[in-house]
């Protein structure tokens, strides 16, 4: 989703670069260990940092999305495909 973000003009990946390693700092301030494990999690919080703030989505439909895809995961079996529904952004 970075990617195509990038390429459709977001953002420069020196943007994204330069704030990457601020929320991996941030991690490693707070202690991660940094052995690899979490970089997922840097990334996924870079990218939901630069959405909110180039005015993409607003934190609370961030969170919104976040919940209805838990809601998802945890209906579908496991390796199934995790789909989205209407009824995950209930409530």
């Amino acid at each position: 989703m970075a990617l195509a973000l990038y390429e459709k003009g977001l953002f420069a990946w020196s943007e994204w670069a330069a704030m990457l390693g601020e929320e991996i700092k941030k991690a490693q301030a707070s202690g991660d260990p940094d052995t690899g494990e979490t970089y997922y999690l840097h990334w996924l919080a870079t990218l939901e940092r630069m959405v909110a703030e180039k005015g993409m989505a607003s934190p609370q439909a961030l969170a919104e999305h976040h919940r209805a895809w838990e809601r998802a995961m945890h209906r579908t079996p496991h390796g199934k495909p995790i789909e989205l529904r209407p009824e995950d952004f209930g409530q």
